[in-house]
C-alpha cells in the first residue's frame, strides 16, 4: 500500500483535553503520525494542506458500545457498513459488544471481527467478549484466549449475569486478568415482558412497563460485588436518576466504578414512544424528563464518564410491527456528535472540551486502548468537526445499513467533516471545498 500523503490541518480550533489543549493551530500528519502542533506550520508541495478554519480538529471519537451484528445477522448491518457508519460519525475506534450470532464467546469469532475490520480498513474495532459461554449465565468463557485473540473487554450485553454467584466470579477473574467487566444492568424478573418505562406514559398507551428499578437494583448487586472483589466495573447504559445516585455513591467511596450513558438518554423522553413510534424502543427504556436531567447532571459533574452510542441496528422486518413485538435499539453512530452540541453544549452550557473528552479520552482511558489524544507522535486518529454545518437525517444519507433512528427528518446544526485513522482519510465530507492550493 502506497503510504498516504502528508496533512496539513491548517487554522483549526485544537481541542484535546487529555493535553488541555484548545487553541487555534495548525496540526501536521505524516507516516500515520501526528508530528507536530503549532500556530503555524510550513509544508512541502506534496502535503494535503486542508484549510480548518471555523472547525475544530480533535482525536478521533471513541464509542466503547456498539453492535456490529456480525456474525449471524448481515441482513441488520455487517462490519464493513457499521465501520462506514463511525467513519462518517467522526469515531476512529469502537468497541463492539459479543451478542452476535454465534456471540463472541470463543477465540475463533474475535480472531474474525478483528480481521473483517482490518479488511475494512476505515475503523478500528475493538472486541468485547461473553462473560459466559452463549451468553447463557452459567459457565464461564475463557478469559486467557479471548484476551490473547484480541478482545479488550467482557460483557454478556444484550442479557445480564442474572446468577451473583457468576457475577461474583466474572469480577475475580477479571482482575487476575488486569481487564475490565462490563455490566448489562437488569433484574430480569422485573423488565422481563416489559415494552416501554413503567408510568403514566405506559399506562395511557396500554403498554407493559419497565419500572427504573429493574435497572438500579442491577446496578446496586454489581457495584457490591465491585466492592467485594477490589474488580473493576463499567456500568454500560445509564438510563435512571436512582442509577445515577447510586454510582456517584459508590464513585465517592473510592471504588473502581466507571459509566455510560447514550445520546437517547439525553435527549429523549418516554414521549418519544407516543404513537406507539417502534423507532423509539430500547433497552433500557427511555425514561422521564427527571430520569433525562439527572443523566445530564450525572454527565456535568463526572458520575457518567463516557458517552456511547449504544448503537444497534435492526431491519424494517424488526421495527414495522406492533410495539411489543418490536426488537429493542436505535442507530447511534452517525447522530452522537450532533445531539452532544446540540443538547449538551447549546441547551444546557457544557463546555465543547468536556464532551470531547467523553468521547474520546474518557472512553479511551476506560478500555486501555490507544488514542484518545493528539499527542505528538502517536497514530494520527483525527476529527474535524464543523461545529455550524446543518444537515437532515434522511434515510438517504446513512451509512449504516438500518436506518432506525427517531431522529429522522430532524435538522441538526454540527457535524464531522473530516475523519482520519492512523493518517488516511476515510471520509471527507468536504470532497476539497475547503482544501488550500
Amino acid at each position: 500500500m502506497t503510504e498516504a500523503r502528508p496533512i496539513l490541518l491548517s487554522q483549526g480550533r485544537v481541542i484535546d483535553p487529555v493535553q488541555e489543549i484548545d487553541i487555534v493551530a495548525d496540526l501536521l500528519i505524516q507516516h500515520g503520525r501526528i508530528q507536530e502542533i503549532a500556530p503555524r506550520i510550513s509544508s512541502s508541495e506534496d502535503t494535503n494542506r486542508i484549510d480548518c478554519q471555523g472547525m475544530w480538529i480533535v482525536p478521533g471519537l471513541v464509542d466503547m458500545h456498539v453492535h456490529l451484528r456480525e456474525p449471524g445477522e448481515e441482513y441488520k448491518e455487517t462490519i464493513e457498513t457499521g465501520c462506514m457508519a463511525a467513519a462518517a460519525g467522526g469515531f476512529t475506534s469502537i468497541a463492539c459488544m459479543p451478542n452476535t450470532s454465534p456471540p463472541n464467546d470463543n477465540s475463533a469469532v474475535t480472531k474474525f471481527i478483528i480481521e473483517r475490520a482490518r479488511e475494512c480498513g476505515n475503523c478500528r474495532v475493538f472486541p468485547v467478549a461473553a462473560i459466559t459461554r452463549g451468553q447463557k449465565g452459567g459457565c464461564l468463557t475463557e478469559f486467557a484466549d479471548l484476551l490473547a485473540a484480541g478482545a479488550i473487554a467482557f460483557s454478556d450485553d444484550g442479557l445480564p449475569v442474572a446468577d451473583p454467584a457468576v457475577m461474583r466470579v466474572a469480577l475475580e477473574y477479571s482482575r487476575n486478568f488486569k481487564t475490565l467487566i462490563i455490566s448489562h444492568a437488569e433484574e430480569l424478573s422485573l423488565s422481563r415482558g416489559g415494552a416501554m418505562n413503567e408510568g403514566t406514559a405506559s399506562t395511557r398507551l396500554g403498554l407493559k412497563g419497565i419500572p427504573a428499578a429493574a435497572e438500579e437494583i442491577a446496578i446496586f448487586r454489581d457495584i457490591c460485588l465491585a466492592e467485594l472483589t477490589g474488580a473493576r466495573l463499567h456500568i454500560a447504559h445509564v438510563s435512571t436518576a436512582g442509577s445515577v445516585e447510586i454510582i456517584r455513591a459508590a464513585k465517592k467511596k473510592g471504588l473502581r466504578v466507571t459509566a455510560e450513558t447514550g445520546p437517547h438518554y439525553f435527549s429523549l423522553t418516554e414521549d418519544a414512544v407516543d404513537g406507539y413510534n417502534t423507532l423509539a424502543k430500547m433497552n433500557p427504556p427511555l425514561r422521564t424528563e427527571k430520569d433525562r436531567q439527572a443523566i445530564i447532571e450525572g454527565l456535568r459533574d463526572g458520575t457518567i464518564d463516557a458517552i456511547a452510542t449504544d448503537h444497534a441496528p435492526h431491519s424494517v422486518l424488526e421495527k414495522e410491527c406492533e410495539f411489543h413485538l418490536a426488537a429493542n435499539g436505535i442507530i447511534g453512530l452517525e447522530t452522537a456528535l450532533p445531539l452532544a452540541l446540540d443538547v449538551l453544549v447549546r441547551q444546557e452550557g457544557f463546555a465543547e472540551a468536556d464532551i470531547i473528552r467523553l468521547m474520546t479520552g474518557n472512553p479511551s482511558n476506560i478500555l486501555g486502548i490507544s488514542g484518545g489524544s493528539l499527542d505528538p507522535g502517536k497514530l494520527a486518529d483525527v476529527t474535524v468537526i464543523d461545529p455550524e454545518r446543518e444537515f437532515t437525517l434522511t434515510t438517504e444519507a446513512l451509512h449504516s445499513k438500518s436506518h432506525n433512528s427517531p431522529f429522522l427528518g430532524r435538522t441538526f446544526r454540527g457535524r464531522t467533516v473530516l475523519t482520519i485513522l492512523e493518517g488516511r482519510l476515510v471520509f471527507d465530507m468536504l470532497q476539497h471545498a475547503y482544501y488550500m492550493s
